[in-house]
């Protein structure tokens, strides 16, 4: 997933859990198939990576971290494509960064390293898995945050919300662009709780409201 324009709902997905229709195989064929490239990674809207980067920068500042605020020692980024994020703020800001990144040719170029974390960052990511998957996922993230013995560690989630009162499948990328009230229900259900949210400004109409969310245990 990345910035994208509101979409029709698809129409299988009446009378269904919209979640219910993601096949993992079709995001990953999907993707598999996207250049290596900032242009390939935000869908063709490549003017805008300085925008959401700087929007995301602001974020954690509010959250105290980077700029002349603190450093985390350790970040990890879900999702991470090509690491434009990871390269072009998770770094500025942690000492070492983790990737996690299911398309082998986008991050041929970055290192791996285990641990625990300070920081977890996922961006257009998390529409790819189902509701059930993502509070499995997200109480996983809660462990790394617990490991990491830090009370200021903090998880990120930066995604698209729908601008109706439903979630909406698009069958393009198989993915969901969830509502903000259901990612709020399901960082709940995972046991997080939501310490500050805003949404990115500075966006081209038509596309879908990007909000981000500052998460703690």
């Amino acid at each position: 997933m990345s910035f994208k324009r509101s979409r029709r709902r698809d129409p299988r997905a009446a009378g269904a859990a919209p979640d219910s229709l993601i096949r993992t195989e079709n995001g990953l064929q999907y993707w598999s198939g996207i250049d290596a490239d900032v242009n390939g990674m935000l869908g063709g809207f490549l003017g805008i990576s300085a925008v959401d980067l700087r929007g995301s920068r602001a974020f954690l500042v509010k959250l105290g971290i980077g700029k002349s605020k603190r450093k985390v020692e350790r970040a990890l980024e879900g999702g991470a494509g090509i690491g434009r994020i990871t390269q072009g703020l998770l770094l500025d800001i942690s000492q070492t960064v983790d990737v996690v990144e299911p398309i082998a040719k986008f991050t041929q170029s970055l290192t791996k390293t285990p641990g625990a974390y300070d920081l977890i960052w996922l961006q257009w990511c998390l529409g790819h898995l189902t509701d059930t998957q993502l509070v499995a996922f997200l109480r996983r993230c809660c462990q790394a945050l617990v490991a990491s013995a830090s009370p200021s560690a903090v998880i990120v989630v930066k995604e698209n919300n729908t601008t109706t009162d439903a979630d909406l499948f698009d069958d393009l990328d198989s993915s969901v662009t969830r509502t903000d009230d259901k990612f709020r229900a399901l960082f709940r259900e995972a046991g997080l709780r939501l310490v500050r949210t805003e949404l990115q400004n500075g966006l081209p109409n038509g596309l879908y409201p990007v909000r981000m969310y500052a998460l703690k245990v």
